[in-house]
């Protein structure tokens, strides 16, 4: 199973992208918990956990790979993304696990995903390589909140099949 996760709470690109891979791969699951995270403090990574930690961390843990979606904002990762990344660290759940990311910004979010690439490094994933790719998603790609362009299915497929190969 692949855990699909939006860094982004808006129900833009980002969402589309990941519910697109979610009709893809119907063994998948789209993580939706993402606002109701509490406010990572390094205190409260203990017993009993906040619910929605709880959530998070089962989430992951029942995962064979993990694909995230993030926009930059303000040049790096968003603020709630960023939160949800705490609170990966303590479990373990998320170590040793393969992950990839789709980058669908039209301007590129480097500094988001050179953020992302450094956190999940201190996480101890197994990024992919092949499995991490920038496919911009302009508006007319996109229609009631999924990718309708052939071709950019076609990437997304081809990222999700080098993240957890056949």
């Amino acid at each position: 199973m692949i855990l699909l996760i939006s860094g982004s709470l808006r129900a833009g690109s980002n969402a589309a992208a990941l519910r697109t891979v979610h009709e893809l791969v119907p063994d998948s699951v789209l993580f939706d918990g993402l606002a109701m995270l509490p406010h990572f403090n390094p205190d409260d990574d203990a017993e009993p956990l906040h619910p929605a930690v709880v959530a998070l961390r089962s989430a992951i843990a029942s995962a064979d790979a993990v694909l995230f979606c993030t926009p930059e904002y303000a040049g790096a990762l968003p603020g709630s993304f960023k939160n949800l990344l705490d609170w990966t660290i303590g479990g373990g759940e998320i170590y040793q696990k393969p992950v990839g990311w789709i980058n669908v910004s039209l301007r590129g979010a480097e500094g988001a995903h050179a953020s992302l690439r450094t956190v999940l490094g201190y996480a101890g994933t197994r990024i992919v390589e092949d499995a991490v790719a920038h496919i911009p998603l302009p508006p007319e790609s996109m229609s009631e909140g999924r990718v309708t362009d052939p071709d950019l299915r076609a990437r997304i497929a081809d990222v999700v099949a080098k993240l957890v190969p056949a």
